[in-house]
């Protein structure tokens, strides 16, 4: 598949998942505006910790995307297997966001005993003396367990490349910027629209329309 329209792809999936960061960090985004000094412009706040939680999905994406080509330089076929499996968490996210099969609630448990060790470490940087302490509460946050996180690493890993892995959660992060901003400042009557029933399950059908392009790719051998 074309590097651009995966980075395209990327970001409307970020985008499109939206809905789903609403639920796992847009309450995060709006508590912690208590953390920050009064007085203040809450502005640079929020942004510095979208940029932190946006910076430890690009590491993330990098760190998988290293693995991937390490994988696939002692393995033969490997990128056939990583391009399966993230089809199939592309149709497990769609799945779990339209609430039709919770699947990935399990894998997001597996992800929590990692977060009990990490989360503590953000309380420590309460309250915020200034955005940079923000940035590094969000880059910490950014770890939280997420089915659309899981599902975005798993296909940086099919790309078998650090950069393209980093590049791609990059502007996955970015599509999901515009849902958790909105929340961070006020918008709170834009919640009952992203979480109605309907809009939850066009945005898995549209994922489960890419599912089927990835599916075609790996078949027509157009990677």
């Amino acid at each position: 598949m074309n590097p651009d329209f995966n980075l395209l792809s990327a970001f409307l999936i970020g985008l499109a998942g939206g809905v789903h960061c609403i639920g796992m960090c847009g309450g995060i985004a709006s508590a912690f505006t208590f953390a920050i000094p009064k007085n203040v412009s809450q502005l640079p706040y929020i942004c510095a910790y979208n940029i932190g939680r946006i910076l430890s999905y690009t590491a993330a994406g990098a760190l998988t995307g290293y693995i991937g080509s390490i994988i696939s330089t002692s393995a033969n076929n490997a990128f056939p297997i990583f391009q399966i499996i993230s089809i199939v968490f592309m149709v497990l996210l769609a799945l779990y966001i339209s609430d039709w099969y919770k699947g990935l609630s399990a894998i997001e448990r597996l992800g929590s005993h990692l977060w009990r060790h990490i989360s503590p470490i953000g309380k420590k940087l309460i309250p915020f003396k200034n955005p940079l302490y923000t940035i590094a509460y969000g880059m910490i946050w950014g770890w939280l367990p997420c089915g659309l996180v899981y599902s975005m690493l798993s296909w940086s890993l099919a790309s078998e490349s650090v950069y393209q892995g980093a590049s791609m959660m990059l502007f996955f992060g970015l599509g999901t910027l515009p849902a958790v901003m909105a929340t961070s400042l006020g918008a709170g009557f834009l919640l009952p629209i992203f979480q109605h029933k309907y809009t939850r399950k066009m945005i898995a059908i549209l994922l489960l329309a890419f599912s089927l392009i990835l599916t075609y790719d790996l078949v027509t051998g157009n990677n």
